[in-house]
């Protein structure tokens, strides 16, 4: 291998140049799916403020002009700014209610707009200086948090694109037309197929062309509009203070400071939903840098005439489903978003795109958050019911404000800044319950065993003797309790995880001798020991049925295992938990007389591996029964892997 191969393989995805085409093709990909989100902030923000079209037109130059900027801050970066990720910045929604209320209470219309200026800047200039204090709180961000607020993130702007989906082109809702479903329907489909019948470049480029030839199909069905484009302005300049000064409002500017601090909490599920993505590691350095871009990217919104900016969810979700990881995407996407800010015509163009259409991408965009989330939730111990708690109390707040939103409405303006958004009060609530139940009070963990009201729990578990952990675990085994003693030396444990891990840890770590009186400690099959030192034994034999036999199954196990302690000098020993019958269980049995004596005593050590990890899971089912009721299906069976 050459040494330009060498280093060539040594540049992370992340950080990799690709040819100057596919950056064009793959960033304008980025711009279609931003486009609609990136714009509607102002659209709000003049309908409200009842500001002039012009006015309008110029708020939406501003913002895409600074999007691009923001963007190529966050993805490029420069000396501890910028997180270095494929992250595109938008104006954040959290600030869109609070922006109103402040431009309202200042009189509306220009006036209204430079008040907001003047709070945005200040919101800027405080988060770029609380960036390092909140980057040191990612130790409370582990994957019971961020999988949360990742999940959250997918699942709460799954409504708006299923909003966008419905929505005709007079831009009102319309659930039944036909035509609206056939866009949002057909581009979905388009994408997926896309996916699935190509690879390589054609399937990276899958949403463009979803968007392109769904646009061009809704064209020819006189549903996409182009008029605007003829009668836009070729070049549109935003200029600083374009409207006039800021103004401070001391009320004004602590409402913004708020909404900046809790687009900090998503900001940070999106630099961990991106670093998952892409496969690459960050700490509290990268937060750090990610929000110091948040707040000087809003320092700029507030000079060029436009508004708070964070990272914007939507394009992580494109990032999943292209598997396209380089930032430069991102900062080639911030140079089209600064031409199409300078160029209305350009914008107009773009904007054109039906909305049912970017709706159908929507769908196939955002679900892929929610399955990274998904995936990241996976690494979580469900076993520990604090952490069941966490992600069902943050799921169930967001998805209820995310499908009644008019619950904001009836409450004072603080308040409405938290419950404005599915996306803000589930990520508060899932940063919170953490704190609340693993970092506050006296907690002792997860219960591993014990029944309720009398739980043996994992900080227990830590602090307990030898003979006591052997008392309370040697029932995972039979016979010489070695395997047990063993694992107690890996204390601590962290997770119910690790304190599984230790017992299988152990249990292969065995020499030859401890191996072998372990597996004659084990009963024979069909023929359970009836005393108090094999009652595991006798429980699991009865789960499949092998203590009640028919004649001839009773004779055909019998010969089973007399052939097998014959040949092999050791009792048979079979995980009978989860066989589907009698039949299948004694198969197996036949066909591990195949076997070499080695094989087959490593063969046997791992079935006890297997035994032992159904016993761990019912001792901890035992003391966690409503819990562990409604999360089995989340159980790790390691030793089978």
């Amino acid at each position: 291998m050459t040494a330009t191969a060498t280093r060539r393989r040594a540049v992370h995805p992340v950080d990799e140049v690709l040819p100057p085409s596919k950056l064009a093709i793959y960033g304008f990909q980025h711009v279609l799916a931003f486009y609609a989100g990136a714009v509607i902030v102002p659209i709000l923000l003049a309908s409200s403020l009842k500001l002039s079209t012009e006015q309008l037109i110029h708020l939406i130059n501003a913002d895409l002009f600074t999007c691009g900027i923001a963007s190529i801050i966050q993805s490029i970066g420069f000396w501890k700014v910028g997180v270095r990720l494929p992250l595109l910045q938008g104006v954040t929604f959290t600030a869109v209610s609070p922006m109103i209320s402040i431009g309202l209470a200042a009189g509306g219309g220009v006036n209204g707009l430079l008040t907001i200026y003047g709070s945005v800047l200040v919101a800027g200039l405080v988060t770029l200086a609380i960036a390092p204090l909140f980057g040191k709180l990612v130790r409370f961000f582990p994957p019971v948090v961020t999988g949360s607020v990742i999940t959250i993130i997918g699942l709460s702007l799954l409504p708006v694109a299923a909003g966008d989906a419905v929505t005709s082109a007079n831009g009102k809702s319309d659930p039944t037309s036909v035509r609206n479903l056939c866009y949002a329907i057909g581009t979905v489909l388009l994408i997926v197929a896309l996916q699935r019948i190509f690879r390589g470049f054609i399937a990276t480029v899958a949403v463009l062309i979803g968007l392109v030839i769904g646009t061009v199909v809704a064209w020819s069905m006189g549903d996409a509009h182009f008029g605007s484009v003829g009668s836009s302005s070729w070049v549109g300049v935003t200029t600083p203070f374009h409207f006039g000064a800021p103004k401070f409002a001391v009320a004004a500017c602590i409402s913004m400071i708020i909404v900046m601090l809790i687009t900090a909490v998503e900001t940070t599920g999106d630099v961990f939903a991106t670093a998952e993505i892409v496969d690459k590691r960050v700490d509290s350095s990268d937060v750090t840098r990610a929000l110091r871009a948040d707040g000087l990217a809003t320092m700029i919104g507030g000079v060029l005439n436009s508004f708070p900016y964070t990272c914007f969810a939507e394009n992580v979700g494109l990032v999943r489903l292209t598997r396209v990881k380089s930032r430069y995407v991102v900062a080639t996407a911030g140079a089209f978003m600064i031409v199409l800010g300078l160029l209305p015509k350009a914008a107009a163009i773009v904007a054109g795109i039906p909305t049912p259409v970017l709706g159908g991408a929507g769908l196939a965009m955002f679900a892929t958050v929610a399955v990274v989330g998904i995936q990241t939730l996976a690494k979580v111990d469900f076993q520990d019911h604090r952490n069941v708690i966490i992600v069902a109390t943050s799921l169930g707040l967001a998805m209820f404000v995310t499908a009644e939103p008019g619950v904001a409405q009836t409450l004072p303006q603080w308040a409405q800044v938290f419950l404005g958004s599915g996306i803000t009060i589930g990520s508060i609530s899932a940063f919170v319950l953490y704190l609340v139940f693993h970092h506050l009070g006296s907690g002792l963990g997860p219960a591993v065993a014990g029944r309720p009201g009398d739980l043996i729990r994992l900080e227990q578990v830590n602090r307990m003797s030898r003979a006591d952990f052997v008392s309370t675990f040697g029932e995972l085994f039979e016979g010489p309790t070695s395997v047990v003693e063993r694992a107690y030396d890996q204390r601590p444990f962290s997770t119910t995880h690790d304190l599984r891990r230790s017992f299988q840890e152990a249990l292969f770590a065995s020499d030859p001798g401890e191996r072998t009186a372990l597996l004659n400690a084990y009963p024979p099959l069909g023929e359970p020991a009836t005393d108090e030192a094999h009652a595991a034994s006798v429980d699991d034999q009865r789960s499949a049925g092998l203590t009640d036999l028919t004649a001839a199954e009773r004779s055909e196990l019998h010969e089973l295992t007399s052939t097998y302690a014959e040949r092999f000098g050791m009792p048979l020993v079979l995980c009978v938990r989860g066989e589907t019958s009698v039949p299948t269980l004694m198969a197996h049995g036949w066909e591990r007389l195949a076997n070499s004596p080695a094989q087959e005593q490593a063969a046997a050590v791992v079935e006890v591996a297997k035994i032992a990890g159904h016993r761990f899971d019912r001792l901890v089912e035992d003391a966690n029964p409503i819990p562990m009721s409604r999360t089995s299906h989340l159980r790790l069976n390691e030793a089978s892997r």
